[in-house]
């Protein structure tokens, strides 16, 4: 017991990961109890509460994550509160996002389409965003243009236009790879920045603004990452829906 205390400690308190680390429970607990609710919901338990509404009017989850999204955003950057309040706003913002991103698919659509296919677009993007914050807890970090505050003079200076010049090529990387249609691996090459390399390098998904641009003279090309994407989608995406449908339930099927 006093081990993992010591290594918690160590590992997460000491290097002032710990209101990190609640940003993701609350993140990670938030989206699963959403998820039991909306789905027991669905399937029409009596003695479970219902949606809420107010006036008729049907209040959408992501209204209460805004407002909680903003109330412990202005409380944290605001007043400053210290501990342990300050790892409770922590909490109550990754809660807020979680509710948010849940109906991630309703905001880009500007409109209800939570159990349409088009609503797996939100799971993506939430199991997506708490991957993004576990590899930060983990340690994987972008470039960090201080690291080399510790230096002097010249060194410094030097240390600051190399890590420019690394974070300038990590933003053309970023590009090149969310032009490509692989919309992963550029978000999460942010933090793990040799994904990014596979991404630039990797024949463009065919409908992506980088096909159109590039492989348009190129039918050959074009036919080839038509066929991989049709190889991923089949081995791949069938996959990864399970899991979603899993996690989330799965979408109506039309008709």
């Amino acid at each position: 017991m006093f081990g993992t205390m010591s290594v918690f400690d160590a590992l997460i308190v000491r290097p002032g990961k710990l209101p990190l680390l609640l940003l993701l429970a609350g993140m990670v607990v938030t989206f699963l109890a959403t998820r039991v609710s909306v789905r027991m919901i669905r399937a029409g338990v009596r003695w479970w509460p219902g949606n809420v509404s107010h006036g008729g009017l049907h209040l959408h989850h992501v209204v209460f994550g805004t407002v909680l999204m903003v109330t412990t955003g202005v409380a944290e950057f605001g007043i400053g509160p210290v501990s342990p309040w300050h790892e409770l706003l922590a909490f109550g913002f990754g809660a807020g996002i979680a509710l948010v991103l849940d109906e991630f698919a309703l905001i880009l659509h500007l409109e209800d389409v939570y159990w349409a296919e088009a609503g797996r677009t939100s799971v993506t993007t939430t199991m997506l965003a708490i991957t993004i914050v576990a590899m930060l807890l983990l340690g994987f970090s972008p470039l960090d243009l201080q690291a080399g505050g510790g230096q002097a003079g010249g060194q410094r200076t030097g240390g600051l236009w190399v890590a420019l010049a690394a974070s300038a090529v990590e933003a053309c990387l970023v590009a090149i790879t969310l032009l490509k249609g692989k919309y992963l691996l550029g978000l999460l090459g942010i933090v793990v920045t040799p994904l990014l390399f596979v991404g630039a390098v990797r024949l463009a998904r065919p409908n992506s603004p980088w096909a159109r641009w590039r492989y348009r003279r190129n039918p050959g090309k074009l036919a080839v990452a038509r066929r991989r994407q049709e190889r991923l989608d089949e081995v791949w995406a069938r996959r990864w829906h399970r899991v979603m449908d899993a996690v989330a339930g799965a979408p109506t099927r039309p008709g």
